[in-house]
């Protein structure tokens, strides 16, 4: 009986992994070699030197270094950016390092969320265009594909608030049915024309690099396309954990490899047709097409879905990391604790999907953008990786963790050249969140030096002369303070020049541990009369329940007093700095406190 419950778990994460972790790299297909095919010639050398390095693309630069080198680097099962970052912060000791992985972290979270606005606008465009394959409807208008494109995305973006919990469990299988199709119609084309299974080996790749130059080299620029969401792998890892989405990488990686081998056969078979893969599957199964079309547009969906996903959880640790503003968050499950919706994020993804298909019209138009942004996240962690390596008992990976990042270089070099064709869009996407993270992290470094806290054996001179009058009001008020033994501006304001005293004082602090998960509570009594501190330690993927932490240990707060900066300044950037605040959530609305008991206490602050 142990051993069916083993099997259930083993295949059971296999298929939520292909749900929820393989849908970007696994729609790739539909455009790769049709964008590729479009800047080569379709004879034998060059379809075999560009199978080969797709094939090898993919052993590399997903296998190589997200399934076997990022994913042996997790922090309590969590992985990504964020946490290569909090795992080099421990390792370090100098300044100027700390500041340099500061900074490659900030870049690598802005080109991801770059990336979640790109990836949903070509995997839906791409597929609805498919529809042109269809009979009588080969003359489609562009202007209608893009109508279509946009409404899956605002339905797919609108049911965002209901959480992907509930239809989670259909992803998986859709994405098993997608693998199987692509698996069975690359099979069937390799059939006809087995000799492309030779692409296997590295030295077509070679060859075609060595006899195409510098043109040779830019079609690297889009072979990548076929490990995009290969970072995926690593991201979510917090979701499923690593053996599951390694064990159903191998399975997405034969499938991806026969698909893209059964396409190149179809190439040598028909040398003129465009869509490929939509052709291929049209010249084996006319009756089938149909069906395999509204498969693929479900599978987008999906692989939309997940990048959306992914999206929300890296915004959610960066707030909790502070590198980000505090935005409203929602939890849309009970149970899964990565499960979370963030409305503002949501909206603003929506219109800028949009936005990027209209601007582009066509899927093979936003290749030009796409590539940039993955190289680079890429780059960013092959760079982290091979520095946490030396410093670790793992030095050995030094040399394979750096010799990757040297390819993973070279693919972002050969992308440079879409600079002027659209990839600037990447650069100007990726730019806005890069902006917002270095003006937040130095805004709110100048507010605290700013707000001149005090220390708390001073303040308690004056607070004991004040409660020692005697006129305290009944109850217990809570103040929220960064840290325990700092008292902010705002409970001076309260306490000491007003006099808001109440018979039991509670100072509460919240502070993010660079683990993702665990909470630790501490009570202090005692810390004056009448004056208790209440700290929280929580990992920076936690969502804290507060109240239900104070009434664990018998706080039942009356009211609850936190600090508001009115900030007064005539610097450019922490006017940007200020507009931000103040568009944002403050720290009680985004920890969900009960806006009955809520007084805010506004402080003018010079900066």
């Amino acid at each position: 009986m142990q051993q069916s419950g083993h099997q259930e778990s083993f295949w059971g994460g296999i298929i939520k992994s292909m749900g929820l972790v393989f849908g970007d790299i696994g729609t790739s297909p539909i455009y790769t070699l049709t964008v590729i095919m479009t800047l080569t010639k379709p004879d034998a050398e060059h379809v075999l030197g560009i199978l080969s390095l797709i094939v090898w693309t993919l052993i590399l630069l997903v296998s190589v270094e997200y399934a076997w080198l990022a994913m042996s680097l997790g922090r309590k099962g969590e992985g990504g950016t964020i946490v290569l970052k909090e795992i080099l912060v421990r390792l370090l000791k100098s300044g100027r390092r700390m500041a340099f992985v500061g900074f490659l972290s900030f870049l690598g979270v802005s080109l991801l969320l770059g990336d979640g606005i790109i990836t949903p606008a070509i995997s839906i465009l791409s597929a609805v265009e498919g529809m042109r394959l269809i009979p009588g409807m080969e003359n489609l208008p562009q202007g209608l594909l893009i109508l279509v494109a946009a409404l899956i995305a605002i339905t797919l973006f609108i049911f965002q608030y209901k959480g992907t919990d509930k239809v989670a469990g259909a992803f998986g299988p859709i994405m098993v049915v997608w693998f199987s199709a692509l698996t069975a119609s690359g099979l069937l084309s390799i059939v006809g024309t087995p000799e492309v299974v030779g692409a296997v080996s590295p030295h077509h790749a070679i060859l075609f690099l060595k006899h195409n130059g510098l043109a040779g080299f830019f079609i690297l620029s889009e072979v990548i396309l076929c490990a995009t969401g290969g970072e995926a792998l690593y991201a979510d890892m917090g979701h499923l954990g690593r053996k599951p989405i390694v064990r159903a990488w191998y399975f997405v990686f034969c499938a991806l490899v026969i698909n893209y081998l059964g396409q190149g056969a179809f190439i040598l078979r028909n040398p003129k047709e465009t869509n490929i893969l939509f052709s291929m599957v049209k010249s084996q199964a006319p009756l089938l097409y149909i069906p395999f079309l509204f498969l693929t547009i479900l599978a987008t969906i999906i692989a939309s879905q997940a990048l959306i996903s992914g999206v929300f959880s890296i915004v959610y640790q960066g707030i909790t990391t502070r590198i980000l503003p505090l935005m409203k968050v929602d939890y849309t499950s009970s149970h899964l604790k990565s499960q979370i919706y963030i409305g503002s994020v949501n909206w603003t993804l929506l219109v800028l999907v949009i936005f990027i298909m209209l601007v582009f019209q066509k899927s093979e138009n936003l290749a030009a953008a796409y590539g940039l942004a993955v190289t680079g996240t890429m780059t960013i962690t092959g760079i982290m990786m091979t520095m946490i390596f030396a410093r670790t008992t793992k030095k050995w990976k030094v040399p394979l963790a750096a010799a990757i990042t040297l390819l993973d270089l070279a693919y972002l070099i050969a992308n440079l050249h879409k600079l002027p064709h659209g990839g600037y869009w990447s650069l100007i996407l990726a730019s806005v969140p890069l902006a917002i993270m270095i003006i937040w992290t130095q805004g709110q470094r100048a507010l605290y030096k700013a707000l001149r806290p005090l220390e708390l054996d001073i303040f308690l001179l004056s607070y004991e002369q004040i409660y020692g009058k005697g006129r305290n009001i009944p109850g217990t008020g809570l103040f929220f303070t960064r840290e325990a033994p700092v008292v902010p501006p705002y409970v001076i304001h309260c306490i000491i020049r007003s006099n808001i005293i109440y018979e039991r004082n509670v100072f509460v602090s919240l502070s993010r541990t660079d683990e993702p998960f665990g909470i630790k509570t501490k009570l202090t009594e005692g810390l004056g009369t009448g004056l208790d501190a209440f700290e929280i330690r929580a990992g920076y993927m936690e969502m804290v329940d507060i109240e239900r932490l104070l009434k664990k240990h018998g706080v039942e707060e009356k009211v609850i007093f936190y600090g508001i900066e009115d900030i007064a300044t005539n610097n450019p950037i922490w006017r940007v700095f200020s507009t931000i605040k103040r568009q944002t959530a403050n720290f009680v609305q985004f920890n969900k406190l009960p806006a009955s008991k809520l007084q805010g206490v506004v402080t003018r602050v010079e900066m």
